[in-house]
């Protein structure tokens, strides 16, 4: 009997063999069905949701926002709430909104050699991703930096390492880090495509792309008032950048003329580069695909409303507007100590 048993051989059949399932491909946010989405910056002053309701009100369906004051320091912690986040992803997973982007602190400058504000924007940025990351976030957008206290390729090299460093030991997700390119005010890093680039590919493990803004391309140089001169920035911004790592499109006219190498946002339309040149740009085929996120100026009541509409407009679309006229207008004092009025939708411009 033993014998006998010593002797049984198991069937083999390879259908029986265990294969683990391949993993799923990640699935797509539901804002990314292929429509145009046109945002603007809004507030989050008093409750992180009301920016949700505010741009809603505008009629966007995307929006911008700073996850915190942009123009201080933080003092102690400075962490959303689980419950406010989630009431945030809540909202906006019912509103349908997308991409949700989060601006970065305008103080923060990654590419100072200085240790005191070298560190400080280390840790600022820092929690700027973990705030980023707890309300879901697509994108957080930094400006470079600033290189002021050495050679430009020293600021890219800062630039690179101080990203690897505020990133260690998060787990970012689903966000993806946008360097925005710049006027070329001063010694900022950024108006050059090329600059750019040299930071992306120092970082090749993080999840980096470039945010475009408008105003800031014009007063670089490009001349986007014109065809040609709008396909030769996007040429040249595919050439060195690659126009898939740009998800994300500020668009913003320029206050100031062509080569100005001056940041001053203005309403779309009202400014130097001009209405024909954004239904260009909104229309183009290279940037079908794209989010196209105003950062204008309120210098009056409506004036955010009045510039969604523009950008509806230019693309062939009424959108149906719900709210009143969302930001409003405040006062803030001038060099000279006298009151002026207005205030531009995402801060410093």
């Amino acid at each position: 009997m033993a014998d006998e048993h010593q002797r049984t051989s198991l069937a083999y059949d390879a259908a029986d063999e265990y294969r683990p399932e391949p993993p799923r491909p990640p699935e797509l946010p539901a804002w990314k069905d292929g429509s145009i989405r046109i945002g603007i910056h809004t507030s989050i002053a008093g409750d992180v949701v009301r920016a949700l309701d505010l741009a809603e009100g505008l009629g966007a369906n995307a929006l911008q926002i700073f996850s915190a004051s942009p123009r201080m320091w933080e003092r102690g912690s400075s962490r959303i709430s689980e419950a406010d986040a989630k009431r945030f992803r809540d909202r906006r997973k019912e509103l349908g909104f997308g991409p949700l982007v989060v601006h970065d602190n305008y103080l923060i400058n990654l590419a100072s050699l200085n240790p005191v504000l070298r560190a400080r924007s280390l840790q600022a940025f820092h929690q700027e991703i973990i705030r980023a990351v707890a309300l879901g976030a697509d994108y957080l957008v930094a400006h470079p930096g600033s290189g002021r206290d050495g050679t430009s390729a020293a600021a890219v090299v800062a630039i690179a390492q101080g990203l690897r460093q505020a990133t260690r030991g998060l787990k970012l997700g689903d966000l993806q880090i946008l360097l925005e390119n710049m006027a070329g005010q001063g010694s900022s890093v950024g108006s050059r495509m090329e600059e750019l680039k040299a930071v992306l590919d120092a970082c090749p493990d993080l999840p980096l792309g470039v945010c475009i803004d408008t105003a800031h391309l014009y007063a670089s140089g490009w001349d986007l008032r014109n065809p040609a001169g709008l396909d030769a920035a996007l040429r040249a911004i595919d050439q060195v950048i690659g126009l898939a790592r740009v998800p994300l499109v500020h668009v913003n006219d320029s206050k100031t003329p062509l080569g100005s190498r001056v940041d001053r946002h203005q309403h779309i339309g009202k400014g130097k580069i001009g209405l024909e040149a954004f239904r260009r740009l909104l229309n183009h085929p290279l940037l079908q695909g794209k989010a196209f996120i105003a950062e204008t100026p309120i210098d009056r009541p409506g004036d955010d409303r009045r510039n969604v509409a523009r950008l509806w407009r230019l693309v062939g679309k009424t959108v149906r507007v719900t709210g009143r006229d969302g930001m409003k207008p405040r006062r803030r004092v001038g060099r000279a100590g006298k009151r002026r009025r207005g205030v531009r939708s995402a801060g410093r411009r």
